[in-house]
């Protein structure tokens, strides 16, 4: 017998593993809503600051009004294996949707992880919120043949 005990429905219940003693939830709940931002497919080629819609214009963003989103997921399907570099950049707004300043904050540079026919993602930014209203993704091999990728991002609010 226990000695702890507690009421479900009309009866006491002894607290046992079959049956053990409800909590209740503190604070609120977090609910994540998801919305898909980008679908593309790109050659990916050794033309630097190409961004993923193709565009080697670089004031260009690759995505715009982003800044009701805390974090970009950009998921990934490369054909091939060449070495590619990837470049995240990101830049905020005025009210009318025109840039504060010339030109873009760079939020990393990196090798674009996985290998041929695989699946992979990456966090934009890497660590903390964003809420940047423009973000531009270029990508652009260093090494072998040129190859297929796939993109979706998904901004996270």
């Amino acid at each position: 017998m226990s000695l702890i005990g507690w009421l479900k429905g009309n009866r006491l219940v002894d607290v046992t593993a079959q049956d053990p003693l409800p909590v209740q939830q503190q604070g609120a709940i977090t609910t994540r809503t998801a919305d898909t931002l980008l679908v593309a497919t790109t050659t990916v080629t050794t033309d630097a600051n190409r961004d993923l819609l193709g565009s080697t214009a670089t004031e260009l963003p690759t995505l715009d009004n982003c800044m009701q989103y805390r974090k970009l997921v950009w998921f990934y399907f490369r054909t091939g294996t060449a070495e590619t570099t990837y470049r995240v950049l990101a830049r905020a707004t005025d009210i009318a949707g025109a840039p504060l300043g010339a030109g873009w904050q760079e939020l990393f540079v990196d090798a674009l992880p996985g290998g041929a026919n695989s699946w992979e993602r990456i966090e934009i930014p890497s660590a903390g919120d964003g809420y940047y209203d423009q973000y531009r993704i270029e990508v652009w091999r260093t090494a072998g043949n040129d190859y297929t990728l796939t993109s979706k991002i998904v901004g996270v609010r």
